[in-house]
């Protein structure tokens, strides 16, 4: 669509910090409604953070990467807890604003990443919905070993979202055509600013544990609010 831009979380979070903010960040799937992110939330206290992601920040140890940081309150909090911490992001604006902050971040996409020596990588918010789709789930977790240290392991979260499939009844209608029912399509607007759409995965927890056993991983479930889980992956 011409005229717009393609950074909205960026542009959220610069927004905020101008006090110059009225909309929210809209999330479009092509499955589901609109999911709506107030913009307000990418500044959240350790406080307001949800239980999931206060344990998964208990669990990180070491020298952590936060992947997908957005406005970095996690990477954040961990320096404030004398942890070392990184971040990256796609979101120039996003990167910017973490630097202004202290936070030792960096432009970089996940994928593009060669080799690192991390203790700890931090996928929040179901960061790891950045491996796409199901099939793709294994490349994901086969590159992660090149960034974490011999001991490494990997902090996520996602949801089991087989409840969006479930009629009134208890059956559960999933379309045969497609290879997973947690593949998702996003995009993501803000104001001028909107993405591509975008591959996104919501893995449920079997899943997510076969294919770590397959990729040299264990996985273990580290808390659950409902359908929604916190599994830490350790290397074999």
């Amino acid at each position: 669509m011409e005229g717009l831009l393609n950074d909205p979380i960026g542009q959220a979070i610069q927004d905020y910090v101008s006090n110059d903010f009225d909309e929210n960040i809209i999330v479009s799937s092509d499955i589901c409604d609109d999911d709506v992110i107030p913009v307000e939330m990418l500044f959240r206290s350790y406080k307001e953070m949800p239980k999931i992601e206060q344990v998964a920040l208990s669990l990180c140890k070491g020298k952590v990467l936060d992947v997908g940081a957005g406005a970095g309150v996690h990477a954040k909090y961990l320096l404030n807890q004398g942890v070392t911490a990184e971040a990256i992001d796609i979101s120039p604006r996003a990167v910017k604003y973490m630097k202004n902050e202290g936070i030792s971040a960096r432009y970089a996409n996940f994928f593009e990443e060669s080799s690192g020596d991390y203790d700890t990588l931090l996928l929040l918010m179901n960061g790891i919905g950045i491996a796409g789709t199901l099939s793709k789930l294994d490349a994901f977790l086969l590159h992660a070993k090149k960034l974490v240290a011999a001991h490494g392991k990997i902090i996520c979260d996602s949801t089991d979202i087989k409840y969006l499939y479930e009629d009134e009844n208890g059956g559960m209608w999933v379309d045969l055509s497609s290879e997973y029912y947690g593949n998702f399509q996003f995009q993501m607007s803000y104001k001028d600013h909107q993405t591509e759409t975008f591959d996104w995965l919501y893995v449920d927890f079997d899943n997510l544990q076969e294919a770590a056993k397959r990729t040299g991983w264990k996985a273990e479930k580290r808390f659950t609010d409902d359908d929604h889980y916190l599994a830490e992956l350790t290397l074999l």
